[in-house]
């Protein structure tokens, strides 16, 4: 490692006051920051760690609404949003292995974007909103692309409000070591319809899947999915798997997320 600043502010306003000096970068989890750091691809002058603002943290219900903030562990969303939102429990104590869900943050993740992690699928499919330090981001007009947020320098998440769907489920096809989703797939209805969202997928990151939504909003049933497919134009290709592996997962994780839905 090399030498750098640590700074533990206690409120938001300290927070960003502190992010506002040069070469300082926000640190929640640090679950991806760390490793980047460690092999020399990432070399903030300060760290700006989130970890000791309280608001930023907890799981609560608001009506119809579960806000958790950005500082919440997958851990404690595992734990305390089972009783209000199921689907998104299991996702999150599906993240990585205990000391990744003890770590690592519902915002950090969301702000990460991530092209494998779980939880954009989540916030994507569920039309939550993103509420940062100066305003509120819809989920369709927050993910910007691989590792790409709309995010603007400086700016911190605090919270996101999920409308509590109907039914929701998560499925994903991990990658063994790491737990990531070669690709995972986050379906939710609603009463206005239903919002499927993938992860693990795409080169363009996580991206909703219209024509699954249109079959499952008329009959919310797996075998609705019969004949649709997504192309494997535009999905990842690695030592993991081909696009057109990739592409024919969508399909098979979205069905079993509808078959697990409750």
């Amino acid at each position: 490692m090399y030498a750098f600043d640590f700074v533990k502010p206690s409120t938001v306003d300290e927070a960003v006051s502190a992010l506002a000096q040069e070469g300082a970068q926000a640190f929640a989890g640090g679950q991806t920051l760390l490793p980047t750091m460690k092999q020399r691809l990432n070399a903030p002058k300060a760290l700006v760690s989130l970890t000791g603002i309280a608001e930023l943290k907890g799981v609560r219900r608001e009506g119809d609404l579960l806000v958790i903030g950005a500082a919440t562990t997958h851990a404690t969303v595992a734990g305390e949003a089972a009783a209000h939102y199921p689907g998104l429990a299991v996702l999150a104590g599906q993240i990585g292995d205990p000391a990744v869900r003890n770590r690592g943050t519902l915002g950090g993740s969301v702000a990460n974007n991530d092209p494998s992690a779980c939880y954009p699928s989540a916030v994507l499919a569920s039309g939550a909103t993103i509420v940062t330090n100066t305003r509120e981001i819809a989920a369709d007009d927050f993910f910007d692309g691989m590792f790409a947020t709309v995010l603007e320098e400086g700016e911190i998440i605090t919270a996101i409000r999920f409308p509590i769907p109907q039914k929701a489920a998560y499925a994903k096809f991990l990658q063994p070591a790491s737990r990531f989703a070669l690709t995972g797939a986050f379906v939710a209805q609603y009463a206005d319809g239903v919002r499927v969202a993938i992860t693990g997928a795409s080169e363009g990151g996580v991206f909703r899947w219209a024509e699954a939504e249109a079959a499952l909003s008329g009959n919310f049933n797996a075998d609705a999915l019969n004949g649709l497919s997504v192309p494997a134009k535009g999905m990842i290709g690695d030592l993991h798997g081909t696009p057109e592996y990739r592409a024919h997962l969508v399909g098979v994780m979205t069905r079993r997320a509808v078959a697990a839905a409750r």
